[in-house]
């Protein structure tokens, strides 16, 4: 008798629901014949070194590849040795917990935030504090006086963690004016900014703004970027932008000592694929893709939500940040979404200080634009039902 497995994926999507709550690609948008050429190029060209564990830095080909397009696009020079391979976003934030942060430290997040990020600082027993944000992002007045908080506690922040560009949950961009002063304040007083920079690739009507990474001094930001969404999520492959004795220092870590660089295989895969023109063909039809799908969702939210929500179209990213009319409480529409069959992620869970309770996040990358429609209008009949 065959044994049954659980499913391959980390989706478990119910039968006629609407599932608005994965942030994840639809599995008609992956690059699979893509990833099958590549491989083979990988193989062709490298031979048995693309099955080794690699240097510690990570893949060669893919570090000099992610310096050119940084170059050509952003028109920031970043040194070779200022670059470092990862498993992933997710795996750096835990790579910098790790290496530059000691349980009891102060790590100021953005609220709301990406839930999962939280997951990982908590994991590593730091002491979070929130700043919250508004409509042109993270708050310098609510920066300040958290700071000059932790001086009469007589304590510093260790780093801030933020995700300046297309906003997870929000969609918003962090201003200019406060990305340089964000970046002042960590020169002043000490910190690390971890800037999450995995949606700068789908930006839709939009340029995306320049990294804090591009406007800071080196040593002062760790810009992570990734290929979970530009390409796809279970390659579990990304890097960091840093200075060259941070980037050594995860090189020399005992991670890497012992088993090489993270996914090495899959980094030079993704190298074949970038250098022979197919990543940029697969992010146009990636940003085609979800422009389609972010205005079906915007126009449908207009015409189904119910008089007193508020909502914003982002430039770019997945999620689209709605507001419920005044004394709603995000969870409470949960359980009346939940007999529409209709998902979302509340407010609530991705924050820390109880703000946007009131608030609920949309993903609208999974779905197709019939399908938006439809979860637009169960969504809107969830609210009624709960008002």
């Amino acid at each position: 008798m065959m044994t049954m497995l659980p499913p391959p994926t980390q989706m478990v999507l119910r039968e006629g629901y609407c599932e608005f709550n994965y942030g994840q690609p639809d599995p008609d948008l992956l690059p699979v014949d893509a990833l099958r050429r590549a491989a083979a190029m990988a193989l062709d060209t490298f031979g048995p070194d693309t099955l080794a564990y690699g240097a510690p830095e990570g893949a060669w080909p893919l570090l000099a590849w992610i310096q050119e397009r940084t170059r050509e696009r952003e028109g920031v020079t970043v040194a070779l040795d200022e670059c470092i391979g990862t498993a992933g976003n997710s795996d750096a934030i835990d790579q910098v917990c790790t290496l530059f942060t000691r349980p009891g430290d102060v790590a100021i997040v953005e609220s709301p935030t990406y839930h999962l990020g939280l997951k990982i600082l908590r994991d590593h027993h730091l002491d979070l504090r929130a700043v919250p944000m508004d409509e042109s992002g993270l708050r310098m007045d609510a920066l300040d006086a958290t700071l000059a908080q932790l001086g009469r506690e007589g304590k510093q922040a260790r780093l801030v963690y933020t995700i300046p560009t297309f906003h997870n949950p929000t969609g918003v961009n962090l201003s200019l004016d406060r990305r340089r002063a964000l970046v002042d304040r960590a020169v002043r007083h000490g910190f690390l900014i971890l800037e999450d920079d995995v949606y700068r690739e789908l930006a839709y009507d939009v340029v995306s703004p320049p990294a804090l990474f591009s406007l800071a001094p080196r040593g002062v930001v760790l810009r992570m970027g990734s290929f979970a969404k530009s390409l796809a999520p279970g390659l579990r492959l990304g890097w960091i932008n840093c200075s060259a004795e941070q980037a050594r220092r995860f090189a020399d870590g005992g991670l890497r000592d012992s088993g090489g660089a993270p996914n090495f295989t899959a980094a030079m895969m993704v190298a074949a694929l970038c250098r022979s023109g197919d990543f940029d063909a697969h992010v146009a039809r990636l940003r085609a893709a979800y422009r389609e799908r972010r205005d079906a969702l915007a126009a449908a939210l207009a015409r189904h939500l119910p008089e007193g929500c508020a909502f914003t179209t982002p430039g770019g990213g997945y999620f689209i940040w709605v507001t419920l009319p005044a004394g709603m409480d995000a969870d409470a529409v949960r359980h009346a979404a939940d007999a529409h069959r209709v998902a979302f992620i509340p407010g609530g869970r991705v924050s820390i200080d109880g703000r946007g309770r009131e608030c609920l996040r949309l993903a609208f990358s999974l779905m197709k634009p019939a399908q938006l429609e439809e979860g637009a209008r169960r969504l809107g009949a969830a609210i009624a039902a709960a008002a």
